[in-house]
């Protein structure tokens, strides 16, 4: 907590007290989808907030419903709002067959599953997120339907399967190429966006779509729907036809590189300035750490004997500091553990340190423009060690994150940064300033650290002015306050 408000005076210190930060850091124009942050939720595991509709559920057993519902969300929303999140995706919310609790064993699009709620409660959900300017989307899995479809049985429908009509997990695939499959998936789509004010989609398994099909949804959901995001999940995932992408190439990359103290980074800086181009191509990258068909981040450290926590802290700071959107997989926070064939109950009751962490970067993304529209810029890369540059309209970042067990020093060239300035740690609270021609950053182990590049600390006019406003009208307040306590004593 007490980084946390650290972090939150300096923001505020640097914004009006003018040094350094332009004025636009707390004016976000032109906000887009590459200044969100999402927060993933599996509905059936995040939280129980209307036992009514708990029934065949058994939380003992990884393969059935836990209770998990609508309600349980709208109940968190506030939750996920104060640590800085700006979207909710939800997985699949239709109705599914029996303990299809995930969402993929699908029996009617256009109906919730009863576990998670009803539709007015949905609604309800869409309604209360957007009260708090978060964004909703939807995860919606257009390759298959459950075995107990109705489809399955209807002789008319027989052509709406591919060839090979089950897919590796017993599904029954669709055929995206019938052109009625095309239609019917488009206008469900439509429906739901229209019913309930969703602001898009995460469209799964996407590298099993024919581009016909995705050229289609994408124009026809544009034509009825053109603020609705649609992002794309999947291997291979980065299509021209969509809006932006899970970035399963860099998920690779990053989970070996954070996997344990002094892996090495450099591999990293590839992917980033990739994705800084694609960026560039108005695509919106999304940077992740695992989902619900991987194994949890939490459990490699795990396996490797690592405090789950530190490892977080490191990765996270990556996610948020990199050209990209970051994905958050609900309980990431508490560092839950987890794999694809075990999702976790999420606990509320847990340690608060690394919501308390994932609060400050948040705030800090959310407050400074170079964090998401920022260049990207390297400016070392050497073993478990990484430092670069965010920049954006006369506003200069620097992230040093330190993957190593040592404590790393790293001197930089002051013609990279800025001469004669200094730089502001925003979450440790420490500070380096121009000498010979240099910055030199200090960082312990395990840590990580974003520096505001500022004027050099001296005697500051227009802070001292604030202040002396603040403290004179605080001053007036209890002055005006004692004068009518007097006054009422006197009566």
């Amino acid at each position: 907590m007490k980084n946390r408000i650290v972090s939150i005076i300096l923001i505020l210190f640097l914004i009006f007290a003018g040094l350094g930060a332009p004025a636009a850091a707390a004016d976000k124009k032109g906000e887009n989808w590459q200044d969100e942050s999402i927060y993933y939720i599996m509905v059936d595991r995040f939280n129980n907030g209307d036992t009514a509709n708990d029934f065949t559920m058994d939380s003992k057993n990884p393969l059935a419903y836990h209770g998990g519902d609508f309600k349980g969300v709208s109940l968190q929303l506030d939750y996920i709002k104060d640590m800085g999140f700006t979207t909710i995706a939800l997985s699949p919310i239709f109705e599914n067959q029996e303990n299809g609790y995930h969402g993929y064993w699908i029996n009617d699009f256009y109906k919730t599953e009863e576990h998670f709620g009803t539709q007015k409660e949905f609604k309800s959900l869409v309604k209360e997120a957007h009260k708090r300017n978060l964004k909703v989307m939807v995860e919606l899995p257009a390759t298959a339907v459950g075995t107990n479809h109705p489809w399955v049985n209807e002789a008319d429908k027989q052509a709406w399967f591919g060839v090979a009509d089950t897919t590796a997990n017993g599904l029954k695939k669709l055929n995206l190429e019938h052109n009625q499959v095309q239609e019917y998936i488009i206008e469900v789509a439509q429906w739901w966006l229209t019913e309930t004010g969703i602001d898009g989609y995460m469209l799964n398994e996407v590298q099993n779509m024919p581009s016909k099909f995705l050229n289609d949804f994408s124009k026809e959901i544009k034509l009825s729907h053109p603020n609705a995001f649609l992002l794309a999940n999947g291997a291979n995932s980065n299509k021209p036809e969509m809006d932006g992408f899970f970035d399963y190439q860099g998920n690779q990359v990053l989970r070996k590189g954070f996997a344990k103290p002094d892996s090495s980074l450099e591999e990293i800086v590839p992917i980033i300035e990739k994705n800084q181009q694609l960026i560039e191509s108005e695509q919106v990258v999304g940077n992740f750490l695992d989902n619900l068909q991987m194994n949890r981040y939490t459990h490699d450290a795990v396996v490797n004997n690592l405090h789950p926590g530190s490892r977080w802290k490191l990765a996270l700071t990556y996610l948020y500091t990199v050209p990209g959107v970051p994905i958050v997989y609900y309980g990431s926070e508490i560092a839950l553990e987890g794999n694809e064939n075990d999702h976790k109950q999420m606990d509320f009751r847990t340690d608060q340190e690394l919501v308390e962490y994932i609060t400050t970067i948040g705030e800090l993304r959310n407050q400074i423009p170079a964090l998401t529209k920022g260049t990207f810029e390297p400016l070392y890369a050497e073993g478990g060690m990484i430092v670069y540059k965010r920049e954006f309209e006369g506003e200069t970042v620097i992230i040093a994150i330190n993957n190593t067990s040592k404590t790393q020093s790293v001197e930089i060239d002051a013609d990279k940064i800025a001469k004669d300035m200094e730089l502001r740690g925003l979450i440790m609270d420490d500070q380096s300033k121009e000498k010979d021609g240099k910055y030199k950053l200090i960082v312990d182990r395990d840590e990580a650290e974003i520096y505001m590049v500022t004027e050099k600390s001296g005697l500051n006019i227009p802070y001292i002015v604030v202040m002396g406003i603040v403290y004179l009208l605080f001053t007036l307040f209890i002055i005006l306050l004692l004068k009518r306590r007097k006054r009422k004593a006197t009566e």
